[in-house]
């Protein structure tokens, strides 16, 4: 499978706070991070399914945590704080999950490992 690259796209980043560079920079970081780790995952597996099965694995966190800032930014609205960093990072979540389907080689083999994961919860939940 290709290299992975990610980024963190300028409409995010322009949406922060000006006198706040500290949170692009974390973005960022994170970012760099995720794209190092997804990258030494597949280098790691024996085989493009099992590589696949990684990415999934930090797709399925990165849904979780969307999950999680889309849930605050209520909550933070309602005690009269500002949500601009629960929905720029609940973005930036969303953005790199549809980064990593854009990669051509990637996104056929996580759509079968979904489907794979799918048939197999629902043999399993049958024979229960």
């Amino acid at each position: 499978m290709d290299e992975i690259t990610l980024g963190v796209p300028e409409p995010i980043l322009e949406r922060l706070p000006d006198d706040d560079e500290s949170a692009a920079a974390d973005m960022q970081k994170a970012v760099a991070g995720w794209e190092t780790r997804l990258n030494r995952a597949l280098e790691d597996a024996d085989d493009e399914r099992e590589a696949a099965g990684r990415v999934l694995e930090a797709i399925d966190r990165f849904e979780e945590r969307y999950e999680t800032y889309d849930e605050l930014i209520p909550e933070l609205r309602a005690w009269g704080q500002s949500p601009i960093y629960a929905i720029a990072w609940r973005t930036l979540y969303a953005d790199v999950i549809a980064q990593l389907y854009e990669h051509d080689d990637l996104a056929d083999h996580l759509d079968r490992e979904r489907n794979a994961r799918l048939v197999a919860d629902g043999i399993r939940l049958r024979d229960l």
